[in-house]
């Protein structure tokens, strides 16, 4: 019986740590429109793996509820490997304290790839010219219009903690994504936004956004435009916005698919051309995944979801999923 025993832990062992070879194509659901922040990641992220998998990845769009539709689909979907998910970490955190779901950022494994500021536009056509121009509009008119992903996204993150430094308000106009919301600075809809810079890039180089800074606490070198500002060249403690995007994947799934992915993810996002990419887009390349990714969305957890919640935009306290502040 003792010999039995041994030997089935063994094989425990052993199968714990077997490699996956997937029999199927896998389906990343990109909970946002084609086009934005996520979806930009993502299909660059899965060309890189899917000649190191040995499989086709399908990248499914499905926008609506600020992420929350397409990331509730992905958990339903069989735990079993073949349905992932992608976001920012501070999409991912908020769901939770939002009611749109049960389940938290902490029932996910994250293979996080890029990290990515936020920028503010505006239309070439506005008034504005500086970041000094659009905080002094906004103190003096409250329904300035700026445009977000939708309802605690990135973008809309970023607009709240820019009116809670400078006690400014704005006129909120959510869309179902990052590509939309920019659209519509261009169109002159809004007047502008503070999305993230790879969601702008190409309409920036192009002459059709005016770029008035970075909220990152470094400046940014854009390819094609050339360097952004950060907001601290004129606000010196200006809190550093910014956020990481890459793969997502339920926790409960079989370990060895989680231990392949790994192997496969961090030879995809040390690859030539992922950073070739992502340096053009004004993106920083990274490499997080295991114990380390989940510190990274463990810290945006506390960061955004009280934001949200003191805000008045969470409807649940981060106390219910014992999210504690910062520094608690």
């Amino acid at each position: 019986m003792k010999k039995f025993l041994a030997v089935l832990v063994l094989f425990s062992v052993i199968l714990a740590f077997a490699e996956w070879k997937p029999a199927k194509s896998i389906t990343v659901i990109v909970p946002w429109a084609a086009g934005g922040s996520t979806d930009q990641v993502t299909r660059m992220i899965t060309v890189q793996m899917e000649p190191l998998l040995g499989r086709k990845f399908i990248i499914v769009n499905t926008p609506g509820g600020a992420g929350s539709i397409g990331t509730l689909n992905a958990w339903q979907a069989p735990h079993d490997g073949y349905t992932w998910t992608a976001n920012a970490t501070l999409d991912i955190t908020k769901y939770a304290v939002l009611g749109y779901m049960n389940v938290t950022h902490r029932d996910w494994t994250y293979f996080l790839c890029a990290e990515a500021p936020n920028v503010v536009v505006v239309n070439p056509n506005s008034p504005y010219r500086t970041i000094v121009d659009l905080v002094n509009a906004m103190k003096e008119n409250p329904e300035i219009p700026l445009s977000s992903a939708g309802t605690g996204s990135g973008g809309h993150v970023a607009l709240e903690i820019f009116a809670e430094y400078f006690n400014v308000k704005y006129k909120h106009v959510p869309y179902a994504g990052g590509a939309p919301a920019t659209t519509a600075v261009v169109t002159g809809e809004v007047v502008g936004n503070m999305q993230f810079v790879h969601e702008i890039a190409d309409m920036a180089r192009a002459g059709r956004l005016r770029i008035l800074c970075t909220l990152a606490a470094e400046p940014i070198n854009l390819q094609g435009y050339g360097e952004i500002p950060s907001i601290r060249q004129w606000y010196p403690d200006f809190p550093d916005v910014r956020f990481h995007f890459g793969l997502i994947i339920p926790k409960d799934v079989p370990a060895e698919v989680l231990k392949t992915v790994g192997e496969v993810f961090e030879k995809a996002a040390n690859s030539d051309a992922f950073k070739e990419w992502a340096i053009k887009q004004g993106l920083k390349p990274v490499c997080y995944y295991g114990e380390e990714a989940e510190n990274i969305v463990e810290q945006v957890a506390r960061r955004v979801t009280w934001l949200l919640y003191d805000r008045g935009i969470a409807t649940v306290s981060p106390e219910q999923f014992k999210i504690p502040r910062i520094g608690q």
